[in-house]
């Protein structure tokens, strides 16, 4: 079940999930996930391998749907508005979107185009300061000189900073990031994460997805925690029970070391130094 540290409420909310079920082959991959995510907070959305987080990730950002239950996203319910009608209120980096973008665009391109939500800049034209926004972006994350290369031929954490800059370029109500670090030397890690510190006071709702504490950014104090449904039950390994959201709330009361060590099924120890998570095994 559960655990919150205050009361639902559904007022005001840019995301809204209740009941959430996700079916894929037979197999329930997420279930029973209930989460209501207020405009303008900041949530790190956190839980092991393989739990689920990029399955609700595609349905948080409209490119896949539930099989039960109902989500609301700004105020549209999925599945019963055109999600082409909101999607360009939703800022997204993620591995599944960096698949969509020709192997040849220009990264430049890739970040302005999140504009006019499309993944190729084809017959589209901009403006030079539309332009100077995105390099601006570029040159905050550190990867100005990619400007003119080729998308597909960058490396996966380059890949991965030009769609955060992309997610902010299109200045959305709601901004997603889906493992912001995945493929970072140590450096480039901790220039993303000075620079998502640097939203605490942005305006927009942001949802950040990891599964390494290190990698929280300060100024985000809500958390999602996602763990197996039936715990403690004897189950095949190739078939594990379906992920679910098993805590929602503040970051401090969220992240202690019992609930960490249930979660992962060995004892941590969680330590929150100079405005950064860690944890260790006891």
């Amino acid at each position: 079940m559960q655990e919150s540290s205050s009361p639902t409420s559904h007022a005001g909310s840019a995301l809204s999930l209740h009941d959430v079920e996700l079916r894929r082959f037979g197999r329930v991959i997420i279930q029973n996930v209930n989460l209501d995510v207020a405009r303008g907070e900041k949530w790190i959305l956190f839980g092991p391998n393989g739990i689920g987080k990029s399955s609700l990730i595609s349905m948080m950002s409209t490119r896949s749907f539930p099989s039960s239950g109902h989500i609301d996203i700004l105020g549209n319910r999925l599945g019963k508005v055109n999600v082409f009608s909101y999607r360009n209120r939703i800022g997204l980096s993620s591995a599944e979107l960096s698949r969509a973008f020709p192997s040849n665009e220009d990264p430049l391109d890739v970040v302005v185009t999140a504009l006019k939500s499309t993944t190729g800049r084809w017959k589209d034209t901009y403006s030079a300061e539309e332009y100077a926004h995105a390099r601006a972006l570029m040159r905050d994350f550190g990867i100005e000189y990619l400007a003119g290369k080729r998308f597909g031929l960058l490396s996966e954490g380059e890949k991965t900073r030009t769609l955060i800059c992309r997610a902010l370029m299109a200045q959305s109500e709601l901004l997603i990031l889906d493992e912001p670090t995945t493929g970072l030397d140590l450096g480039a890690r901790e220039i993303t994460i000075r620079s998502l510190s640097g939203l605490r006071d942005d305006p927009r709702t942001i949802i950040v997805v990891t599964h390494h504490l290190e990698e929280i950014p300060e100024g985000f104090d809500h958390i999602a925690i996602m763990g197996r449904m039936g715990k403690g039950e004897q189950r095949n390994p190739l078939d594990p029970a379906p992920g679910t959201i098993v805590y929602a709330g503040g970051l401090e009361e969220g992240l202690t070391g019992d609930r960490l060590s249930s979660i992962f099924g060995m004892d941590l120890d969680v330590h929150h130094i100079g405005g950064r998570w860690s944890a260790y095994a006891r």
